[in-house]
């Protein structure tokens, strides 16, 4: 069989028409940004999804921690052709948290978006809660989020540039959950925080919004995830009767980043799958 050949001009058609679709997908071409705890879970699909949508990404990992996880998303993120500085430094302290945004300006060349996604918990009656669990969960899930947020939006500031800040919130900013009092104290201080910096940087172009994910298959979850005593009621109460993963979250991270949001700002979007509807604690 013999293919009939093409026409140069319907080649060079053929070939803009594919370069225009493919810049199309690529709606973060040139973007660079800074995910917080992209080493697993939510943050690493994020990561991950705005490296293919075009962005180049670094990624932070805590000094005390163990780097392999934070390694292997900086892998995968240049095997898609994007470049992935890693970063060392501990949200939960401000001077860090302000250096990790430095470092990633330096690696980078600049940033241009700030997903702030570290986040920790800790499982307490309220009248059990020592200071220190308290202290960690407040350092990494706030002040973590405010001390970045301030370094990234001074630096926007000096550049003359508009610029976009994503904050992994949950719908616990919303919901009470016994036993994880600050937790949701920090959520739900996200949230105002979030609020307030919508207004205050807007004058600066930049946008500042949360996203607040339900019940996520993520590591964090795995004791949720192996009991079905626990899991079977939690599903009950989610209309779309199945726990969320990770892309539904990255999903909608990669639409803040965009173009397609750029007047999108002081909100929160939930991704629950419904279960804000009628939840209750049991």
């Amino acid at each position: 069989m013999v293919l009939p050949r093409i026409s140069k001009t319907y080649a060079h058609a053929l070939r803009a028409a594919a370069f225009v679709l493919y810049a199309e997908f690529m709606r973060l071409s040139g973007k660079k940004v800074l995910v917080t705890g992209a080493g697993q879970g939510i943050g690493q699909a994020i990561a991950l999804r705005l490296a293919q949508e075009g962005a180049d990404v670094a990624i932070d990992y805590p000094r005390d921690q163990d780097r392999g996880p934070a390694e292997e998303t900086c892998g995968r993120i240049e095997k898609l052709g994007r470049r992935a500085p890693l970063i060392e430094g501990d949200v939960s302290k401000p001077a860090d948290a302000q250096r990790m945004v430095a470092a990633s300006v330096e690696g980078l060349g600049g940033l241009d978006i700030l997903v702030n996604n570290a986040g920790i918990e800790r499982r307490a009656p309220f009248l059990d809660v020592t200071e220190q669990d308290y202290a960690a969960v407040i350092a990494v899930d706030l002040n973590g989020p405010f001390f970045a947020t301030q370094a990234f939006a001074r630096h926007r500031r000096d550049v003359k540039q508009p610029g976009k800040v994503i904050n992994i919130s949950s719908v616990h900013e919303e919901l009470p959950f016994p036993n994880f009092t600050a937790y949701c104290m920090s959520k739900g201080g996200l949230k105002m925080m979030m609020r307030n910096l919508a207004i205050e940087l807007a004058p600066l172009g930049i946008t500042v919004n949360n996203i607040a994910p339900g019940a996520i298959e993520t590591p964090i979850n795995q004791k949720l995830l192996s009991d079905p005593k626990l899991l079977k009621p939690l599903l009950e109460n989610i209309p779309l009767a199945r726990l969320g993963k990770s892309s539904d979250v990255a999903g909608v991270a990669a639409f803040l980043a965009s173009a397609d949001a750029d007047y999108i700002t002081g909100t929160t979007i939930v991704v629950d799958g419904g279960l804000l509807w009628n939840y209750s604690e049991q």
